[in-house]
């Protein structure tokens, strides 16, 4: 008897879902049009009720239905666990905060060289995006993956989220000490009151609601409803992945500008490998097992960059290029979360004692087969 219809569609769709995020970005790129459409739509709140106006999109509702889908799935009973050992949360938590604010100097340093009239601020505007935002539920899969300390991937993800209202505005502050011209002023105006409020609104609230749900519905309800959630939920990050893609690949195919593409991959890999570094020799220096070491370094390396999309979206919209850095750094911790399971991963670690003539010891981590609700 075959599988129902759902569950055989979510298992196709996850095992091609690295093709079909190629094929959005291509879709985006010759057909952009939908896109454009899609991200510039704006909804009316009911009056009387304040919300910003960067929660009031499609991409927005999008990525708040991804935000809800993965916050179901977490495992909150593993996470008291962690108060017995706080350090290590604490520690995730910190470096993913003070790694942009680190980072950022350096960059606008090295941007200073650079012969765009804006003296770079343009690529600077998109990694301080990125960095200003949480860390993303992806870095679950991949801390799993990779053998991490699952509940602490967890923890620092919901901790992140939890703090993105302050974190946010101050990363954007710092990113405007360095921009110029009217970057500077637009990073000050997000660094607002309105990024505060995106966080809490577009990313704070739609992950406290999905624990919300988890918390008052049954296992069995949950287990039902479960399936043709993470399908839609995964159906949805395409969509928002083409979305984001189209304001800065369309343009690019028409007036394409290699050197600019090309500096965006490079800012975009030169921040995502710092943090990660950062992150893996702070742990080293700390002393902490390999399982811990593997979540503190993709949690300073793994940022959601579709709330950092959708922001640039709204607040930026007559500067698509901004996007395009967003995008490469998209891209690019993916690449970066790989070679953390490479080089620090199960496998990396049975080598290791092979090579030393110690017996393979299994260290009881899954895989994931899940990839829905990433939000990333």
């Amino acid at each position: 008897m075959r599988a129902p219809f759902v569950p055989r569609a979510l298992a196709r769709v996850q095992r091609s879902l690295t093709w079909l995020m190629a094929l959005a970005y291509a879709v985006a790129t010759v057909a952009p049009a939908a896109g454009l459409w899609l991200r510039h739509l704006r909804w009316s709140a009911p009056r009387g009720v304040g919300v910003p106006a960067a929660a009031l999109s499609p991409p927005s509702a999008l990525l708040a239905f991804v935000l809800f889908t993965a916050a179901l799935q977490v495992p909150v009973r593993r996470l008291p666990a962690l108060a017995r050992r706080p350090g290590a949360l604490m520690t995730g938590t910190a470096v993913n905060a003070a790694v942009p604010l680190l980072v950022l100097p350096l960059l606008a340093g090295l941007l200073r060289f650079s012969p765009d009239t804006d003296g770079g601020s343009g690529l600077l505007t998109g990694i301080a995006l990125v960095g200003a935002m949480p860390v993303a539920g992806g870095a679950t899969v991949w801390g799993g993956r990779a053998g991490g300390n699952h509940a602490l991937v967890v923890g620092i993800v919901l901790a992140s989220t939890l703090l993105s209202p302050l974190t946010t505005p101050l990363t954007l502050s710092m990113a405007a000490v360095f921009a110029h011209g009217h970057y500077a002023h637009d990073l000050g105006r997000m660094a607002g009151a309105s990024s505060g409020a995106f966080a809490l609104a577009g990313v704070v609230a739609p992950c406290l609601a999905g624990l919300l749900a988890q918390r008052m519905t049954s296992r069995e309800r949950r287990d039902r409803a479960l399936p043709g959630l993470k399908l839609a939920a995964l159906l949805a990050s395409l969509l928002l992945t083409y979305a984001n893609a189209c304001g800065a690949l369309g343009g690019q195919l028409r007036h394409p500008q290699v050197a600019f593409i090309a500096a965006s991959v490079g800012v975009a890999a030169l921040a995502c490998l710092a943090a990660l570094a950062v992150g893996w020799g702070l742990a080293r220096g700390l002393r902490s097992d390999r399982a811990d070491t593997v979540a503190i370094t993709l949690a300073s390396g793994m940022n959601n960059s579709s709330a950092s999309a959708v922001l640039a979206a709204t607040h930026l919209p007559a500067h698509p290029q901004v996007l395009m850095p967003v995008l490469a750094y998209s891209i690019v911790q993916k690449f970066g979360a790989g070679a953390v399971d490479s080089f620090l991963g199960p496998r990396a670690a049975a080598g290791s004692r092979r090579r030393r003539g110690r017996p393979r010891v299994t260290s009881g981590a899954t895989r994931p087969r899940s990839r829905a609700g990433r939000g990333d």
